[in-house]
């Protein structure tokens, strides 16, 4: 049997004893380990009745059971759906009945609400597993028979991870076996990767840049990883000794450059440090340069492509830019109305094609063709340019997209959950530069006539209804929203307006 990605991916399991997770207590666990927990649990999806393409919901802590878990849903054929350990069960609620997922594992602490909602859509296999291997999951699978891996081409479906919508609710990215195989083998070798490499990973993993750059470039390389449950300064840095390269995004960054341990003896032994999923700032790859030694390796990519540029391993990072096209990747710019290719230096939306860009969003046909051109390019709706020497750069985004701590927020579903808020007359949620995450939510409000909300009210009223990085940091009140004379709220009026508010020492 073949399954195009699962064989990439498990191609160094063999070496039984090679390790392939350290965590921070000390335990090492082998890609002999991993590997017969994904055929054990593999095997269960199969008996549970999960079918090739069928979707399988996981929303659980990040841990190395976790990471199997994935795994195992690649070997079985299945479409793994990671949802972000922040979402509500409003926010669950639309996932499961848009994705129709047949298998759904949750937290131990809470499954018993995602049965509920699962039953009321008539879905009944719902599993739990916590950060130490506890839950029902493990225990059913502890002493599974081992079944033949489940056969895939390199265009069926891996997974699909939900981005937000303009419009309002998430949409889903359909990922094949290819999209995912492809992209990895070609950061694998860019960055050089080999089992020598030793990954501090602190991202989460139900997200591109955790799970598919960091994870399955790792497996690939034959390498290893020392797997955190979040990101802290403190135990980061006691680690760092024990590692050879850092996948991170740039809050990771910010926050290191105020740890007093980050010098350049500290990190001499280092041999690459990445960053991604939001904008690096320019001052901050110089500060970190200056401090260290190491020049950051900035990337562009996104939920719906994966990576599509890269600054080169060897030669200039320039700060600022996000590098050149991966190898099998092709870039333009164009004119985002008429779609005309731009000269160089001229500054449009960046479109993207190549084996690493996904066929379309979940069962939503039209909105899939109105992000294609008729030449198979991607739109990415990020405004971008390309240098004489042909550095790409994303100097802004369309569609007002926010970027915080590395997360995507569509400020309309966030407006969504505003306006149904008693009191709430109209409002604008904007992302404005914040020293930690790079932007920060934040909401204009316009009360209704006599209501006496305040900011404590709002920020309470969306606690149960988002996701804590789509919740805004602050909220401001005013008599009216600016517009201009065709009526349209003028957002980057706002943004001047509150520009400044998370500068630190800022009121």
């Amino acid at each position: 049997m073949s399954n195009h990605l699962f064989d990439a991916l498990a191609r160094h399991a063999p070496d039984r004893s090679r390790p392939l997770i350290d965590l921070a207590d000390g335990t090492r666990v082998s890609y002999g380990e991993t590997f017969d927990l994904v055929a054990r649990l593999a095997s269960h999806l199969i008996r549970a009745g999960v079918q090739p393409g069928d979707r399988v919901a996981v929303q659980v802590e990040k841990s190395w059971q976790n990471l199997a878990l994935y795994l195992a849903c690649v070997r079985a054929g299945a479409v793994f759906l990671p949802l972000n350990t922040a979402y509500q069960l409003a926010e669950l609620d639309y996932f499961f009945g848009d994705a129709q997922p047949s298998f759904v594992v949750a937290r131990p602490e809470t499954v018993e609400d995602v049965r509920k909602l699962c039953a009321a859509r008539g879905k009944n296999i719902v599993e739990s597993l916590g950060t130490n291997g506890d839950g029902t999951l493990l225990k059913a699978v502890a002493n599974a028979p081992v079944l033949p891996v489940v056969d895939r081409s390199p265009d069926d479906l891996a997974a699909i991870l939900y981005t937000s919508g303009t419009t309002g609710r998430s949409k889903g990215a359909m990922l094949t076996h290819e999209n995912l195989r492809s992209n990895a083998e070609v950061l694998t070798d860019c960055w050089r990767f080999s089992g020598k490499d030793v990954l501090l990973h602190a991202l989460p993993i139900f997200h591109t840049h955790g799970l598919f750059v960091a994870c399955d470039v790792i497996l690939l390389a034959g390498a290893s990883m020392i797997f955190l449950p979040r990101f802290e300064a403190d135990q980061f840095m006691s680690l760092m000794p024990k590692a050879t390269s850092v996948m991170a995004v740039p809050t990771f960054y910010v926050r290191l450059l105020d740890h007093p341990g980050l010098t350049r003896e500290a990190t001499k032994h280092m041999r690459l440090f990445t960053s991604g999923s939001a904008p690096l700032l320019a001052e901050t790859h110089r500060a970190f340069s200056e401090r260290t030694g190491h020049a950051i390796l900035e990337r562009y990519g996104m939920t719906e492509t994966n990576m599509n540029t890269s600054n080169p391993y060897d030669g200039d990072r320039i700060p600022g830019t996000v590098g050149f096209p991966l190898p099998g990747v092709e870039v333009r710019v164009a004119d985002p109305e008429t779609g005309r290719v731009l000269p160089q230096g001229e500054v449009g939306v960046l479109e993207v094609r190549g084996p690493n860009v996904f066929p379309g969003y979940w069962r939503m046909p039209e909105k899939t063709k109105a992000e294609f051109r008729a030449d198979g390019f991607f739109i990415t709706g990020d405004v971008s340019k390309i240098d004489e020497r042909g550095y790409v750069h994303i100097v802004g985004r369309a569609k007002d997209l926010v970027i915080t701590g590395g997360y995507n927020v569509y400020p309309k579903e966030v407006e969504t959950e505003l306006d149904a808020i008693d009191g709430v007359q109209e409002s604008a949620v904007i992302g404005v530069p914040h020293p930690d995450f790079g932007e920060g939510v934040t909401a204009v409000v316009v009360r209704e006539r006599g209501a006496s909300l305040t900011e404590a009210d709002i920020i309470s009223a969306l606690s149960e209804r988002l996701a804590k990085f789509k919740q805004p940091k602050r909220v401001f009140f005013v008599e009216e929203l600016p517009r201009n004379t065709m009526g349209k709220v003028q957002k980057n009026v706002l943004r001047e307006t509150y520009a400044q508010i998370y500068d630190r020492g800022a009121a």
